[in-house]
């Protein structure tokens, strides 16, 4: 990151609370994603404010975050938080900047323009014997990584196997990736192996990737519930009817009740997105009453004749519910 403070780049204090770094999250998103902002820095920031928030929604990342700095992929997770904030203290009263390297080099501060504080004089034998005959630390096993992958409410629906081309340091990289179906929102998949190089013959690191599912002009997915509108007739909400809608897995009847109004919502057991280990969600309907912009003489007549004789009054029966 061009700002070094995951924090920073999501415009939030290190106090921030869950809530408010989903929320900050998403309004930066909406800003610099780079379909809606075209300027030559959002695909930048928009790739800072992800690798932020991927860090900080993450209970146990932000811990590590919060205690070891932005090199806190690389630290071992027997490292005592305390232990090193007590080595950074002892660096010199300039503070002093940690610099992880794999591969036999130990760690090492920087203090000013000057080395050689050696963490194995300030930690002694803390590692348990880590450090080989060499004078290295040992296999160091590669860091994990994350990245996001964004699939359409079908494509988290069905799974199934997708290429995936990750942009890298050196070169791009083509992962094939078998995705389960029904993937939710914020869901992570584990590619063993290949997240970051170990060093020393270590093994390599993880790759997770944090599934979002992309707006859809029809459905609204909510943990594995699918919402979607059905527009209706006012006959076929008033007197019933068999309605049949598109759903992610393919045509579902749906039966509207009579006696329907706008915003009824109609329940689809099970035909929300699919879950591997346990009970899938639902599909609801929600009526929509639709009226033609333009009536036919014979339309006209048959509404006007309605309005003679029917008592429906329904600003008054609207007004009696909100009083109950």
């Amino acid at each position: 990151m061009a700002s070094g403070d995951f924090y920073e780049a999501l415009g939030v204090p290190r106090t921030a609370s869950q809530d408010e770094i989903q929320r900050a999250y998403r309004k930066l998103a909406r800003t610099y994603h780079p379909d809606i902002n075209k300027d030559p820095g959002a695909e930048e920031k928009f790739k800072d404010i992800s690798e932020a928030y991927q860090v900080l929604s993450d209970p146990d990342k932000r811990k590590r975050y919060d205690a070891f700095g932005p090199d806190f992929r690389q630290v071992p997770d027997d490292v005592d938080p305390e232990t090193w904030a007590r080595a950074r203290a002892g660096a010199g009263p300039g503070g002093g900047r940690q610099r992880w390297s794999p591969g036999g080099q130990g760690v090492r501060f920087t203090t000013g323009d000057a080395e050689g504080i050696d963490f194995e004089d300030l930690f002694g034998g803390i590692f348990g014997g880590r450090a080989g005959t060499r004078g290295g630390w040992g296999p160091m096993p590669g860091a994990d990584q994350e990245a996001e992958l964004e699939l359409s409410v079908e494509e988290a629906y069905r799974g199934g196997p997708r290429t995936l081309t990750l942009a890298g340091p050196d070169r791009p990289r083509t992962f094939e990736v078998n995705i389960p179906a029904g993937v939710i929102d914020g869901q992570r998949i584990r590619l063993a192996g290949q997240g970051g190089q170990g060093g020393d013959g270590g093994a390599a690191g993880d790759l997770h990737l944090m599934v979002r599912i992309a707006s859809h002009p029809r459905y609204r997915v909510e943990g594995r519930d699918i919402y979607v509108d059905l527009p209706l007739a006012p006959w076929e909400a008033a007197l019933g009817a068999d309605v049949v809608i598109d759903t992610p897995g393919g045509e579902a009847k749906v039966k509207v009740p009579p006696g329907t109004s706008s915003g009824r919502r109609l329940r689809l057991r099970g035909r929300g997105m699919p879950n591997p280990r346990g009970t899938a969600g639902d599909l609801y309907a929600e009526a929509k009453i639709m009226v033609p912009k333009t009536l036919t003489d014979s339309e006209r007549q048959l509404f006007e004749r309605l309005a003679a004789v029917s008592n429906f009054e329904p600003r008054r029966q609207s007004d009696s519910r909100r009083q109950r």
